[in-house]
């Protein structure tokens, strides 16, 4: 299989969000079991919350207020200075800090992280500026726009059979399935994304995040 024959999946991110770091665990199972490669971009809870913050419960919106910008601030500056590429090796090294060993979302452990995957310390200089901000909001407005504010992260996006991209939210799932219940997953998914109309499937959630 070569590399022009695989599928490009645009998948934005924000490393804060654990449901998005399980499904970005399953498509790298997706990568080895169908000519699937992800492309990694970066959304944002706290743009995404901004329009409705006042109306969220008072911990969350510190969190949207505060906390939320610095690993997205980031995740763009690195991208900026040393090119796309570098967020899929940084999203790994983030989240599972975050995630997996459960670490605080500070500057040690951005810088941690940075260090891990052979980027400058003082990127993490990025998590307390809004220098990268416009940068940020035109990230995340073209994962968006693609599915509409009623979401969270991540989005994914696909081509479709008619060049027209196919674009949803999720999936949400737990744990992060492997092998061919990976494969099963994405071929279903793709399957009704792609269907004109179809907008939503759901249930309640009964577990958290399973990290393994």
């Amino acid at each position: 299989m070569t590399e022009t024959a695989k599928t490009p999946a645009d998948f934005w991110f924000d490393p804060l969000c654990p449901w998005a770091w399980m499904t970005s665990r399953w498509m790298l199972e997706v990568e080895k079991v169908r000519p699937v490669e992800v492309r990694w971009h970066v959304m944002s809870l706290a743009v995404l919350n901004e329009p409705r913050l006042e109306e969220l419960p008072e911990e969350y919106q510190e969190m949207m207020r505060g906390p939320a910008w610095g690993p997205v601030r980031v995740c763009i500056a690195a991208a900026q200075k040393h090119g796309d590429e570098v967020l899929g090796p940084l999203y790994e090294a983030l989240g599972t800090r975050f995630h997996n060993q459960g670490l605080e979302r500070n500057r040690e452990t951005i810088v941690a992280a940075l260090e891990e995957v052979g980027l400058p310390a003082d990127l993490a200089d990025a998590a307390d500026t809004d220098a990268y901000d416009e940068q940020l909001r035109a990230s995340h407005k073209e994962g968006i726009d693609l599915v509409g504010q009623d979401v969270g992260t991540p989005v994914i996006a696909v081509p479709g059979a008619d060049g027209e991209q196919i674009a949803f939210f999720g999936p949400v799932v737990t744990p992060a399935p492997k092998g061919e219940a990976a494969a099963k997953l994405w071929d279903g998914t793709l399957m009704v994304a792609s269907i004109p109309g179809f907008y939503e499937i759901k249930r309640t959630r009964t577990v958290g995040p399973i990290f393994d």
